[in-house]
């Protein structure tokens, strides 16, 4: 069979006819932006195959891609892996898909600490009635450690994926991996990372991903956001160009991915209020002008830093308070899914899909080992002082028991 090749250009067409279709009434379980009204953009990725469903969220307009991916099974059916809110919109779309290749047979959830993911599972699966669901195993729940039956998970047909992966229904298209448990003292982390055979395709949650240079589609629906952050002050007014799109969509990836990259400062509240007073805009929308953020000049050396030229990377809070806690682990697993010939690597957050071998997937990993710091001219490296913020926190859950001590890695960091 011929190789299939990835689509970059198919993109689901989207219209404004009845808002009412992006209606997500269950937002105040998690409540993110943009809260009750989420669009979706469903694109084709692999012809006939592989389809990717991005939606949005974000808190204080940093608003990136959350992605749900279905892939057609060649018996007949779909598998649909970590699901995103069941809008109208959305079941819409998924129906066009169940018409054309049939039912929704497969839900997997992937992860068992991203509660932006877990949330949806439940309603997803209602839609679908006959689709047997698939969770990675250790889940639980936060403060209180709940049943999945109790979540909305459908008791009779959900089940924890085995530690065979020979041992699931569509074993013969499929194989996956478990990362985890890694112990967090409040719960575990573990994900599952799913690889289709046919078409040589990763399917990832969080471990590895991607930041294109460019605001993805889906967030460029509503440019607020981005020109929100693409300020330099609370009284910019900022004009809606694709160079400031541009801008503010690179300084949100660094807020995503630091928190408080070293090239932000944060302004007291005494000046934060007194800015908020000349601000271009003082409504709600705007936070009435509430905008602490100053950039320094050097801010696009961590954008360009972090992404890489694209690279495949673990997003710093991973690298910092997660898998520092486990490397062995972790590079046992790593070892495990570079063993599979795949190609093609499909996150569930910012780009996708992105073309990717088993060894730059292994070099993603590389801050793990004890002779490479952070900060250093390795591909994997990034800058040591936009670590800072989260190797504070870092101490700082340690301190109060919420988190184990990082041991040799988190030395390696402060030493670059």
């Amino acid at each position: 069979m011929d190789k299939p090749t990835i689509n970059a250009q198919t993109v689901q067409p989207q219209t404004e006819a009845n808002i009412n279709d992006w209606n997500w009434p269950f937002w105040p379980v998690v409540p993110l932006y943009p809260y009750g009204k989420r669009r979706t953009l469903r694109r084709e990725v692999i012809k006939d195959t592989i389809w990717t469903f991005d939606q949005l969220q974000g808190i204080l307009y940093v608003t990136v891609p959350i992605r749900m991916t279905v892939v057609r099974l060649q018996a007949g059916g779909l598998l649909v892996y970590s699901p995103v809110a069941p809008t109208p919109e959305c079941i819409h779309l998924v129906q066009e898909l169940v018409a054309e290749h049939g039912d929704v047979k497969y839900i997997l959830l992937s992860t068992v600490t991203g509660i932006e993911h877990k949330v949806f599972v439940g309603p997803f699966a209602r839609c679908f009635p006959t689709a047997q669901v698939y969770v990675a195993p250790y889940q639980w729940s936060f403060p209180l450690n709940l049943p999945l039956s109790w979540l909305g998970f459908p008791p009779k047909r959900t089940h924890f994926l085995p530690t065979d992966p020979h041992n699931v229904p569509f074993a013969n298209e499929f194989d996956y991996a478990l990362l985890g448990p890694i112990d967090l003292r409040l719960g575990a982390f573990a994900e599952v990372v799913l690889f289709h055979k046919p078409s040589q395709t990763l399917l990832v949650t969080d471990t590895v991903l991607s930041v294109p240079n460019e605001p993805p589609a889906i967030v460029q629906l509503d440019p607020y956001p981005l020109l929100f952050h693409a300020r330099d002050r609370a009284t910019d007014i900022v004009e809606d160009t694709a160079a400031n799109r541009r801008k503010g969509w690179q300084r949100i990836a660094l807020f995503s991915f630091y928190f408080r990259p070293s090239a932000l400062t944060v302004s007291s509240v005494r000046q934060t209020l007194r800015d908020a007073t000349q601000a271009a805009d003082r409504s709600r929308k705007g936070y009435f002008g509430l905008f602490p953020f100053q950039w320094q000049p050097n801010w696009q050396y961590s954008f360009e830093a972090l992404r890489g030229g694209g690279r495949l990377f673990v997003a710093p809070i991973l690298q910092t308070l997660i898998l520092d806690q486990a490397p062995d682990l972790t590079l046992d697993w790593v070892d495990r899914v570079a063993s599979w010939n795949f190609r093609h690597i499909i996150p569930c957050h910012f780009d996708a899909p992105i073309d990717a071998t088993p060894q730059q997937f292994r070099q993603a990993f590389a801050f793990l080992q004890s002779d490479l710091v952070i900060g250093s001219n390795g591909q994997a490296s990034l800058p040591a002082e936009d670590f800072q913020f989260l190797l504070k926190l870092e101490r700082k859950l340690h301190k109060v028991g919420l988190a184990q001590p990082a041991g040799d890695k988190g030395k390696t960091r402060e030493e670059g």
